[in-house]
């Protein structure tokens, strides 16, 4: 069997040891789905990538994410962090990397410009692969019991509890003060049970940090039914929240930029630049962030 080399690298952080951790598993060619969720596990990250020859020979890669409890059509972070790796080794299936690279993932195919100073790859920003969707809306009381919050530290005065996806949907919910999000006690199975009857995969729970139009914004991310019960850093929750904040807008067409930390209560900082776009109607999202490399090896699989 080929040696299977793999490199861990933590994204949407510029220090290693913060950000959220993602492995990514080169020559994954021959590899089996039960294979690659027992590697997954074994890594046992939010999410692990592995990097197969793509079917247009004109893309980068094909690429399968999978977290600790299946595979995912479309994630924020394992973009982001692939690319990167990809960037950092010079050249993937005997092809040099450019200042873009194009996966072949599940949801579509998504394109991801490399960050680079002095030459150098420091990070990425993917484009999500498909326009925001919005879907059902959702009442305090049956979001409340899930995060153990007060009807009063929901926010409904921009929008109400909402699905929102641009390749991977979550239930985007507002509260009033950074104070409240760090006070969210996961309900794992009143999420679990509200989670199974809709679309959403996972709760994004944000608050304003500065004031109530600021672009600063604090984060928390939940995915229960995906093996996480908290993200580090969520690239597909928070790309799909840009695009939600966007949809709000009066402005008809424009570019709209947000920034925001993940993490904090884990111990795992995360910075993510978050951007969304209107054009006729129609909001493409993208996010990007540092990424550094913090080990590598072989893995030891027959």
């Amino acid at each position: 069997m080929p040696a299977r080399r793999y490199v861990v690298a933590d994204v949407f952080t510029e220090h290693p040891y913060g950000g959220n951790q993602l492995a990514v598993v080169l020559d994954s060619e021959g590899l089996t789905t039960a294979q690659m969720l027992a590697i997954t596990r074994e890594f046992n990250f939010s999410e692990s990538t592995f990097v197969l020859p793509p079917d247009d020979p004109t893309h980068t890669a094909r690429v399968r994410i999978f977290t600790a409890a299946c595979e995912v059509p479309f994630a924020g972070h394992p973009n982001v962090g692939t690319a990167y790796v990809l960037a950092r080794m010079g050249e993937v299936f005997g092809r040099r990397i450019g200042d873009t690279v194009v996966f072949e993932e599940w949801a579509g195919i998504v394109p991801v410009s490399i960050q680079t100073e002095q030459g150098v790859a420091v990070g990425a920003t993917l484009t999500a692969p498909e326009p925001l969707w919005l879907g059902e809306t959702f009442d305090v009381a049956a979001i409340t019991p899930c995060l153990r919050l007060e009807s009063r530290d929901v926010l409904l005065d921009r929008h109400a509890p909402r699905e929102a996806s641009v390749g991977l949907p979550f239930v985007v919910v507002e509260v009033a003060s950074v104070e409240a999000l760090a006070r969210i006690r996961l309900d794992v199975e009143a999420s679990c049970a509200l989670l199974e009857k809709h679309a959403g995969r996972g709760f994004l729970v944000y608050a304003r940090e500065v004031s109530a139009t600021s672009a600063r914004l604090r984060a928390r991310v939940f995915c229960p039914q995906l093996g996480a019960a908290e993200d580090a850093a969520t690239g597909s929750a928070n790309a799909a929240l840009a695009g939600l904040l966007a949809s709000l807008d009066p402005t008809t067409d424009g570019q709209f930029q947000y920034e925001v930390t993940q993490g904090v209560e884990m111990g795992r900082p995360s910075q993510l630049q978050l951007a969304a776009q209107k054009s006729a109607g129609v909001i493409t999202a993208q996010v990007g962030g540092a990424c550094v490399t913090v080990m590598h090896g072989v893995l030891d699989i027959d």
